[in-house]
């Protein structure tokens, strides 16, 4: 499934070299309901390092700045003497559902605190007797990856104390969805930009018309919230993954009855990345595994 984020895009971005005025590709996007000349911004800043220094042009030579107007398709250049892209790692990732021993209290908290996908804002009005059936629980920061959380000390960003200390498993989190938009929050294909009014942001075509609104207000108002630091990481992964260069790939969910899954993954685009996060999210479900 290599390339296939870039192939519906309809957004692309150039660096223009001054010294032969040839144009060099840097990436692109999907552009999708809400996403504004802000949010583009905000996402080259991301994409490249000391944007702030650039100037940025449609294919018309108008300057696009940071403003509430609707970006439109088209080629878009990168104006700098410079322009170095973000070699920051993009976590691989795919669906990974909360389930054992481990995450059991966090799963609990989280279907307590939210009652309902807090994106699609559809309740879960079998909640009351413990029928979750079609929602999911998501980790914002992949369980598989703890050692990175615990390294790069993320778990500062929690305020809630556990007694066990176990921070990357506190209801901050965690989000309640549907269980579709539990897949596609786990690929990157969807994120939430804290920074722009916690607007809900779609790289891949949106079939449930979300794209561009916002997060559900009452999580947002609960003090058991996710910080915003949490969803700015996960934004920022979704933006690395999806508009530097031709993107990364996306990984095979659906792997039938008797089919060699473990093959399949060696056979597919970043099958080391991929087994390891595999074997990283079984384990860490149970167990700690630092």
């Amino acid at each position: 499934m290599s390339g296939k984020r870039s192939l519906p895009r309809n957004v692309f971005i150039w660096h223009l070299n001054g010294d032969n005025e040839d144009r060099i590709p840097l990436g692109g996007l999907v552009l999708t309901a809400g996403v504004t000349n802000t949010d583009f911004r905000q996402m080259l800043d991301i994409l490249l390092i000391n944007s702030s220094d650039c100037v940025v042009q449609n294919e018309h030579g108008d300057e696009i700045l940071r403003d509430d107007q609707p970006l439109l398709p088209g080629d878009y250049t990168v104006i700098a003497d410079s322009v170095e892209v973000n070699n920051e790692v993009a976590y691989t990732r795919a669906h990974s559902v909360a389930t054992g021993t481990r995450v059991k209290s966090f799963k609990e908290q989280v279907q307590a605190r939210d009652s309902r996908c807090v994106v699609s804002k559809v309740e879960n009005r079998r909640a009351a007797y413990d029928f979750w059936l079609g929602f999911e629980v998501a980790h914002i920061f992949p369980l598989a990856y703890e050692q990175q959380w615990v390294e790069n000390n993320y778990g500062r960003w929690i305020t809630i104390d556990l007694p066990q200390g176990d921070k990357i498993n506190s209801v901050q989190n965690g989000i309640l969805l549907k269980s579709d938009l539990h897949q596609l929050f786990d690929h990157y294909a969807f994120s939430i930009n804290p920074d722009n009014g916690y607007k809900i942001v779609f790289f891949i075509d949106d079939l449930d018309q979300l794209a561009g609104q916002s997060l559900d207000s009452r999580l947002l108002n609960d003090p058991r919230r996710p910080p915003d630091s949490l969803f700015r990481w996960h934004f920022r992964q979704a933006v690395l993954t999806n508009i530097r260069g031709i993107g990364e790939p996306f990984h095979e969910q659906d792997f039938p009855p008797g089919s060699d899954i473990m093959g399949e993954i060696q056979a597919g685009p970043k099958a080391a990345e991929r087994m390891e996060f595999e074997l990283f999210d079984r384990l860490a479900h149970h167990m700690e595994i630092l």
